[in-house]
């Protein structure tokens, strides 16, 4: 059995609460749940699986809602997880291993799949967390998406542990437009009583993409790059590409090549390599643009699936299909497996 408490913070969430805690019964650890004030059956589900329910008085503060329920926590090494993420694979032997070398000052990070509905077609978002950590060494803070931070204030140090989990919070339209508009609520409260922080504007300027309002979108995310950033952290990696993109949706294509002059500092990642290759196909480069979505194929390191297969070969396909190159285009279709965009201009083409 590790010595690992799982805290979990719910209002209402009777829709993933069984099949949260269902997928960590098996493993044995113990189970803190706190409900900042549920009006389903979120409460009564989470009572077959564990005594350890614990209300809070919601304060919109999430930080604060998980730290509280750290301190139920009987063990010291906590995992904190939310209940529309479920663990889909944990490997134990090596976890085991893991806790027996650990030490207090690191930061463990997992693997969370973002699964996202879009047009009828589900995508993945790929993303590290870290949620795995030594209560004695750190804590949440942020009133929203809340961050692990040292007491002591240090740099975080950081160490891959050997869990994923998917998360559907983002599934529906419906539910993607209400966090987005919660959590700009959240932060403007934040930024207006506190002075703004980088990753604050960052995650503004986020929200604001999710509900198609590029021009907030840009505005936050033009300030959050206005600081001096560290270009190694993967926030500034998500900010650096969802800036890209908010370029590109307003048309800004030359403005978007400007990118061409951090390419050395970002090019470590397949999703900024495919996002160059989209800018220079909107700009009418079309051999570079086709240089760089191969280029990406060949990067391990990514964070939205496809990014480094199958859509790569698609847009390398779409490009030689719209310059008459029939059987160039056929080639890459094929390469994108099952992707039904892929499929259907197959279907046209032969």
């Amino acid at each position: 059995m590790l010595p690992i408490s799982v805290c979990i913070i719910a209002k209402n969430e009777e829709k993933y609460m069984e099949e949260c805690l269902k997928r960590l019964i098996p493993y044995q650890f113990e189970l803190i749940v706190t409900d900042t004030g549920s009006t389903d059956r979120t409460v009564s589900i989470a009572k077959k699986y564990t005594d350890h329910i614990y209300h809070y008085d919601w304060n919109n503060d999430f930080s604060a809602a998980r730290n509280f329920g750290i301190s139920k926590a009987t063990n010291d090494w906590i995992l904190s997880i939310d209940c529309d993420e479920l663990l889909e694979s944990i490997d134990i032997s090596l976890m085991e291993q893991l806790m027996q070398k650990i030490s207090i000052q690191q930061i463990g990070m997992f693997l969370i799949k973002n699964i996202y509905l879009s047009e009828n077609e589900e995508s993945i978002l790929n993303e590290r967390v870290a949620r795995f950590f030594h209560r004695s060494h750190a804590h949440f803070t942020g009133i929203i998406h809340e961050q692990i931070t040292p007491f002591d204030h240090s740099t975080p140090s950081h160490i891959l542990i050997p869990m994923e989990f998917l998360h559907y919070g983002y599934y529906s339209k419906d539910d993607k437009e209400k966090k987005a508009l919660r959590d700009i609520a959240l932060l403007k409260e934040s930024v207006a009583n506190h002075q703004a922080t980088p990753y604050d504007l960052f995650q503004l300027g986020q929200s604001y993409y999710s509900l198609h309002n590029y021009e907030d979108a840009k505005k936050y995310f033009e300030e959050a790059l206005s600081y001096d950033l560290n270009p190694d952290l993967d926030y500034v990696q998500h900010l650096i590409e969802s800036y890209g993109y908010t370029l590109l949706e307003q048309k800004e294509y030359a403005l978007a090549l400007q990118f061409e002059s951090i390419y050395p500092d970002f090019c470590k990642r397949a999703d900024f390599v495919f996002l160059m290759g989209i800018i220079y196909r909107n700009n009418a480069l079309f051999d570079d643009a086709i240089a760089q979505f191969n280029y990406a194929t060949t990067i391990s390191n990514y964070a939205v699936e496809g990014v480094n297969s199958y859509k790569a070969y698609y847009n390398i396909g779409v490009i030689y299909e719209c310059l008459g190159n029939r059987l160039e285009a056929i080639t890459y279709y094929k390469k994108c497996g099952s992707y039904s965009p892929a499929l259907a201009r197959l279907d046209a083409l032969q």
